[in-house]
């Protein structure tokens, strides 16, 4: 299985053809729970962050949300509104039946033209989004403007992806630091995560926004 999945997740185009390249069906099929820890870290992340009372009440967007694995995570732990944002019409159409999410938003993030409201929402996750071909680096400025004051930005991606992908080395966290640097936000959490997706670690990065 590792190898089917490692296969997988490095023969994908770049750009805005790597929504066409996912095969919703497959993808739901390789990412499941007991090779992709992903979606759990950030939902439990999420959840000691919010407390239980106020959970149904906070607004919560899943960037690059897929088939929605995050959104039924955080489901589970009494978060009840849930939008996403997803490029890929095959994703939709599994995530949609999931009836967790309240709206979906079908476009990419970090090209300059997001049609989502900004200062909408006290959490905005991104699991699984950052990666060849997938958001840039300029997509953390779009996550921040579109968190209320005082709301969080959780990242969660393949710790190796921060020096393979050329589009984040040297660039994705000295932007995370610039952003910090500049009063936009501050981290509250950075650390790895062991056996992230299948034997390969992950890091999370959550910031409030400021």
């Amino acid at each position: 299985m590792t190898t089917t999945l490692h296969t997988y997740m490095h023969t994908r185009q770049r750009g805005a053809h790597t929504c066409q390249v996912y095969t919703a069906a497959k993808y739901t099929q390789l990412m499941n729970s007991r090779t992709y820890a992903g979606p759990r870290v950030a939902a439990e992340e999420i959840a000691r962050l919010v407390p239980q009372e106020c959970r149904k009440d906070a607004r919560v967007l899943d960037v690059a949300a897929g088939t929605g694995k995050v959104g039924q995570e955080l489901y589970k732990r009494g978060f009840t509104w849930l939008d996403a944002v997803e490029p890929s019409t095959g994703m939709l159409e599994i995530l949609y039946k999931t009836e967790v999410y309240s709206q979906a938003f079908k476009e990419f993030l970090g090209h300059g033209n997001s049609t989502i409201p900004t200062e909408t929402y006290d959490v905005v996750v991104n699991v699984g989004g950052m990666g060849e071909g997938h958001i840039p680096v300029r997509g953390v400025d779009d996550m921040i403007n579109l968190t209320k004051p005082g709301g969080v930005v959780v990242v969660v991606m393949r710790l190796e992806y921060l020096e393979i992908v050329k589009e984040y080395r040297d660039r994705l966290e000295t932007r995370m630091n610039l952003l910090e640097k500049s009063g936009r936000w501050s981290m509250v959490l950075k650390k790895t995560i062991p056996r992230y997706f299948c034997d390969k670690e992950g890091i999370i990065f959550i910031y409030r926004v400021i």
